[in-house]
């Protein structure tokens, strides 16, 4: 159950990255030149509030290094890019473990 909803939030995270990607592709169309929008820009458009909320509970209770140096290289990458890296991420922690047998899942018998 716990690797279903990894997988399912990393489908999330990747269809947010498509978005994304689909975005900056658009303007980069529109501006005949290659346009990446950082995360931290896309987030305040989106929700400025959510985005100073996230910088006060970081450094109130985290520890004030964690946003500044981390996280402030973290929403300067382009969003597309975050989000990609975070579903792979989600579904390798998700993923189905392989099965320890053979080539063909029979397990390690010879055939002689």
């Amino acid at each position: 159950m716990i690797r279903f909803v990894f997988r399912l939030l990393a489908t999330v995270a990747l269809a947010v990255a498509v978005i994304m990607a689909v975005l900056d592709a658009t303007r980069s169309v529109a501006a005949s030149a290659l346009i990446f929008t950082p995360l931290g820009t896309s987030w305040y458009a989106v929700s400025p509030d959510t985005l100073n909320l996230a910088q006060a509970l970081t450094q109130r209770y985290v520890h004030p290094l964690l946003w500044d140096p981390v996280m402030i290289r973290i929403l300067t990458l382009p969003g597309f890019v975050v989000f990609f890296a975070l579903a792979l991420l989600l579904y390798l922690i998700g993923r189905r473990p392989r099965r320890r047998g053979g080539p063909l899942g029979r397990g390690s018998r010879s055939l002689s």
